[in-house]
């Protein structure tokens, strides 16, 4: 018979894998605090690895990606976006483009700081995030009272609307949001 193989756990002075499940220590202290996980959300949505740019009066800024070809610069041009010149910001010369057809932009790696009118940037964004939200959920509506009467074969209502459910909703008495950025 091989040595090596034992036929008892206790043998040898072997312990089960529970027992050893038991003895170790629980992780907790390696978990970072809600504040830690809070900051770590808060620097994962923020322009942490581009330059702050100071608000330009009128204008909404945004930096716009030159390797992206879904979301295009030639397409933001043809929506309104115009490139921001190193000129208009003082302070910005180490972020000027100095060769290339972008030169005297102001950029960052791949990102060029483009900007848009506000009026534009107010537009796009009442329709992008107003309207069609607005839209979505008078469909919902819809179809919610169209399946109100419904009922299966059981007799049983196939919808239950909880609370007031959209209640008397009317999106003409909404007040028009205005968006920063």
């Amino acid at each position: 018979m091989d040595t090596r193989l034992k036929k008892s756990l206790s043998a040898g002075g072997r312990e089960t894998r529970a027992s050893e499940d038991a003895s170790r220590a629980a992780p907790e202290g390696k978990f970072m605090s809600a504040q830690e996980r809070r900051k770590m959300w808060s620097d994962e949505w923020t322009q942490s690895a581009l330059p702050k740019v100071p608000e330009l009066t009128g204008w909404h800024l945004c930096w716009l990606s030159t390797t992206n070809s879904y979301d295009s610069i030639d397409k933001r041009m043809r929506l309104g976006y115009v490139p921001v010149m190193a000129d208009e910001f003082p302070g910005f010369d180490n972020y000027r483009v100095k060769a290339g057809e972008q030169t005297g932009f102001i950029a960052c790696n791949e990102m060029v700081l483009y900007k848009l009118p506000m009026e534009i940037y107010q537009e796009a964004m009442l329709q992008m995030h107003h309207e069609l939200p607005m839209d979505e959920a008078d469909k919902v509506r819809l179809q919610v009272e169209q399946l109100q009467g419904n009922r299966d074969s059981n007799g049983k209502s196939l919808v239950n609307v909880e609370g007031e459910g959209f209640g008397e909703f009317d999106r003409n008495n909404v007040k028009l949001p205005v968006f920063y950025g």
